[in-house]
Parts: structure tokens; C-alpha cells; sequence
């Protein structure tokens, strides 16, 4: 179906690569072929997935004439990272409002925010998502009696305006599988403020591909996911009323993966990050595609995707949050030595 899309900035470096891996083997010889759409090569520091759906969300911001962008998310944010860079390429104020306590010495997406100008502002993880409209709406106001005007932009960029990125991006996949000759069965992808996955979701229905678009949730529940790609698909069309929405829009999230909640690894997750790392040369972090990718092949062991020939699965980034993890990969690499030397 042709779409109508609205302005769009070049801000990464498209199209990103679709590669098999080609290394790991299973134990099931029958098992399908996994490839990996490159999202964390989107460019530079911009890299990961939400550069996609900024193009977009910054190209509205300027057409309206905005000179700032306030966002929020976790410290260690890929979005508000992001974000920063977005705002101090094109000449923007930003200012990030951050679940969870400063840090004395600034690490990772932490530390990016800050060498690109960010002004940011730490709120305690208790309650924070509860008061954050009303935290935008006074920041906002606040710009706007300092002369300037602000856009709020939610969490992960994910609303109607941010499904385009991956509206775009569902596209550029279909150029990749008739360039490869493939079809895959399957597109797996981390989600964690769901619009990457709203965004394929929407694509393969528009175009209707016989692709199912899967989410493995990171947070939150199947519920609140099904919610809310509904909410942003329905932004979206109120937004965009020369595009139709299809009927046949089919939400689909893996629970089981989140763990003891949003953040928190696991040892056995972080041994399977580092097996990827080694084995493939593939890097992955421990909040999203780490939790989504181990999801994955969980699944394909548990069976679920018994029939099918060809997986893509959408590396969406997040390299610089692994750093803040470094004591609980060096406590693992310990315990390694500790069991080699025991044999």
C-alpha cells in the first residue's frame, strides 16, 4: 500500500544491514535460520533504534517551531541519549527527565547526555511515571515563559508521529528479504515503550505480509502492549487521515523474559550476552535486546517456532547501557575462572 509520509530528517545512516548469524548452532538440527536486522548501526552515536523514529518526531518539531525537546526515561536511556545527540546536531535545547538517581560519577548513556548538553533532572523510580504528564506540562510552561517553545516527546519516542520510523523501516526489511530471496515467517523485536514493534506491526498489515511481527516485553505486561500500540496506531491514523488503517492488525508479545523486573539481569542472561559476543561478534545489552534476544531462543528450543524456515530478529541498539554493568560481567568472568580452575 502507498503511504503518505510526512517530512522526515536524515539523521542516520540508512539502510542498516540484514545479516544471518552464522556461527551459533542449536541443539535442535531442524531449527530455523536467525537473521539480524543491524538497528544498532543506525549511525554514530545515534545508534539503536529510536533515531529511526526521531527523524520524523524532530522534523515536526521544527516545522512547528520549536527550539527544545523534553523527554524522559530511565538514567541510562538509549531514547534520552538519543535524543541529546538529536537535539545538539540540529541545534536544539533538551532536557531529560530521568527515572532514578543521579550519579556521582556520570557512566554510559549517563555520561553521553551530558557531554552533549543535556540539561537533566532525576526524579526517584517511586511514582515517577504517575506524576511525569504533569512533570511535562510544568517544564513546558516554563520554556515557554523563558521564550522558548517546546515539544514533549514520550518515552521512547513511541506515539503517532514515532510509528513512522519503523513504518519506514518495515519497508527497507521487505527490500532486504527480496534482495536475500528470504520470507521470513517471523520478525522479533525488543519491546519496552512499543513503538518499534507498533511501527512493524502496522507495516505488515498496511502491505499484508505474511509475517508475524512479535514483541518480547522487557516491562510491563501483554495487556498493557496490546493497549498500547492500539493507542499509538490510533494516534497515528488520527494524525495522518490520508492513510487507512487495515483491520487485520495483529499484536503479538512473548511474555516470560522480564525477570525480576525492567533493568535487572540475570547471570544466566549475562552468560548468554556474552556467548553471543564471542561466538558471533554480536553485541547485545542487558535491558532490551539481550532479554529479547534469549527470549527468542528460548523459544525456538521450547518449539514455538518449530515451522518456520527464516527469523529476523531487530537488533534495536543499546550498546553504551552495557557499561553500567561491568562489575556483574567481571563477578561472572570471575566465576568462570573459578569453576575452570576447580576442573
Amino acid at each position: 500500500m502507498s503511504l503518505v509520509y510526512p517530512r522526515r530528517l536524515a539523521l542516520a545512516s540508512l539502510p542498516t544491514p540484514l545479516e544471518p548469524l552464522r556461527r551459533w548452532s542449536f541443539d535442535n538440527p531442524h531449527a530455523p535460520r536467525i537473521w539480524v536486522k543491524r538497528d544498532d548501526l543506525t549511525g554514530s552515536l545515534l545508534s539503536g533504534n529510536k533515531v529511526r523514529k526521531l527523524e520524523f518526531i524532530a522534523a515536526a518539531a521544527l516545522d512547528s517551531g520549536c527550539d527544545t525537546l523534553i523527554t524522559s526515561g530511565g538514567v541510562q536511556s538509549n531514547h534520552c541519549r538519543a535524543t541529546a545527540a538529536v537535539a545538539a546536531r540540529l541545534g536544539l535545547k533538551v532536557h531529560l527527565l530521568l527515572r532514578g538517581d543521579d550519579e556521582d560519577i556520570p557512566d554510559g548513556n549517563l555520561l553521553l547526555d551530558l557531554l552533549f548538553g543535556a540539561e537533566v533532572t532525576c526524579f526517584p523510580k517511586r511514582n515517577f511515571s504517575d506524576r511525569l504528564n504533569d512533570r511535562y506540562d510544568q517544564l513546558q510552561r516554563q520554556y515557554s515563559d523563558a521564550g522558548h517553545k517546546a515539544m514533549c516527546v514520550p518515552i521512547g519516542a513511541s506515539n503517532g508521529i514515532g510509528i513512522w520510523g519503523y513504518l519506514s523501516a518495515w519497508d527497507e526489511l521487505m527490500q532486504d528479504f527480496e534482495r536475500l530471496g528470504i520470507s521470513p515467517d517471523h520478525v522479533v523485536t525488543a519491546t519496552g515503550s512499543g513503538g518499534t514493534q507498533a511501527g512493524l506491526t502496522l507495516g505488515v498489515a498496511l502491505n499484508g505480509n505474511s509475517s508475524r511481527v512479535w514483541g518480547i516485553n522487557v516491562c510491563d505486561d501483554e495487556a498493557y502492549f496490546r493497549n498500547k500500540i492500539a493507542e499509538d496506531i490510533a494516534e497515528w491514523a488520527a494524525l495522518y487521515p490520508n492513510n487507512r488503517v487495515p483491520e487485520n492488525v495483529d499484536v503479538n508479545v512473548i511474555e516470560g523474559y522480564v525477570g525480576k523486573g525492567y533493568g535487572h539481569a540475570t547471570p544466566e542472561l549475562l552468560r548468554f550476552i556474552q556467548a553471543m559476543a564471542t561466538c558471533e561478534g554480536l553485541i547485545l545489552d542487558p535491558v532490551y535486546t539481550g532479554k529479547a534476544c534469549y527470549g527468542l531462543f528460548k523459544e525456538i528450543e521450547k518449539g514455538r517456532f518449530d515451522e518456520a524456515d527464516d527469523i529476523v530478529f531487530v537488533h534495536t541498539g543499546g550498546v553504551f547501557g552495557l557499561y553500567p554493568y561491568r562489575e556483574q560481567f567481571a563477578r561472572l568472568q570471575r566465576l568462570v575462572d573459578t569453576e575452570v580452575a576447580a576442573e
